[in-house]
Parts: structure tokens; sequence; C-alpha cells
């Protein structure tokens, strides 16, 4: 029987919101990834959740080269007219800019983690930092909590393989077992007396 069509509308329960965004989230970047390495294509993508954390992914290179690349691709060998038509409004530019700003900050939080203190960090760029390696840790630890239960799903095939085998191993034996009993019981019967013909010679 053909499956209906599902009806796409916003999912009331928060609990099911969620876990659907991650699930869907984590398909998402699974398909970047996929089309990037069989297609040798480069993808960048954002994400902002509902309570407006940020997930990125660029498969090749760093986002800020992706957007570079985007920003300069191909706009000076077209038309005035279609060059006037195509350039971003100011929103998008603005955007553009704090997208650029915010990838700047977490390059400059990754220098700085990882020893060049000699860069000082204001406040701001530390509170931009804190949110995005909150976001980092959700990620590693929902990917650790994912791995886990794909194991632990395994590891209950094999307890059922197993018991399944065990109980086929012990089916065996009783039946064996009733086999060698029976052939005992046929061995104790008692013997019929059997009488030798003889031969009388008058």
């Amino acid at each position: 029987m053909a499956r209906g069509k599902v009806q796409l509308k916003r999912i009331e329960n928060q609990v099911h919101r969620q876990v659907t965004f991650c699930k869907r989230r984590a398909g998402l970047l699974k398909k970047a990834k996929e089309l990037s390495v069989l297609c040798d294509a480069e993808i960048g993508v954002f994400i902002f959740s509902a309570h407006g954390k940020l997930y990125e992914l660029a498969t090749r290179g760093t986002m800020q080269g992706l957007i570079e690349r985007y920003m300069n691709s191909g706009r000076g060998a077209q038309p005035e007219p279609a060059a006037v038509e195509t350039q971003p409004d100011p929103d998008t530019k603005e955007e553009i800019n704090m997208l650029k700003h915010e990838i700047e900050v977490l390059q400059k939080g990754l220098r700085y983690m990882f020893g060049a203190r000699a860069e000082e960090m204001s406040l701001d760029e530390l509170l931009v930092l804190e949110k995005h390696l909150e976001i980092w840790i959700y990620q590693i630890r929902s990917t650790k909590m994912d791995i886990l239960l794909k194991e632990i799903q395994q590891l209950r095939n094999k307890e059922e393989i197993l018991t399944a085998a065990n109980q086929h191993l012990h089916d065996k034996v009783e039946e064996n077992a009733e086999i060698t009993n029976l052939a005992t019981m046929i061995t104790n019967l008692p013997q019929p007396l059997t009488i030798q013909n003889e031969i009388f010679q008058y």
C-alpha cells in the first residue's frame, strides 16, 4: 500500500521538534559532505537553530574563503544593468560583513586558545567565542551519543544472535541426550531365549 504524502508543518512538541532538528541537520550536513566528495564540489552551509545557535560546514578550506569566492564569482564579467540588479541589498551586505567579522573572531579565538596569547581579545570577542565553544561541545556530545547508541544497538544485536545460537545448541544437546537414552534402553532390554536346533540320530 502506497504511503500518503507527508504534510510539512511546524512541529508543536518542543522535544520532538528538537530531535527532528538534530536528525535533519545531521542528515543535511552528511549529504553536503557526500556531494563534495562525489562531485569534487566546494560547499558551505549555514544553519541557525530556533534558539539562534549557528551550525556551519565548509567542505574545503574555510567558510571565509568560500564567502570571498562567492562575492568574487563572475560579477565583474556581467553587463552593467545585470550587475546593478545582482548587487546585494544593504541588509545582505551588512549580514555578510557580520559573518565575516564573526569568522575573524573565531579564527582569532582559535589562535588565542592554541597559544597565540600575544593577540588580545575583547570581552565581546570572548563572548562570541564562548557561544561557539558551547555549540561545538554540544555537537561533539551529540555525535558521541549517536556513536554510543549505535554501539549499544550492535551489542544488543550480538546478544540476540548469541542467545539464539545458545538455544539452538541447547536443543541439539537435549535431542542427542534423548537419542542416547533411547539407545541405552534398547541395549538393556532382555535378550530373547534362543534354542539351537539339535539333530538327534537314532
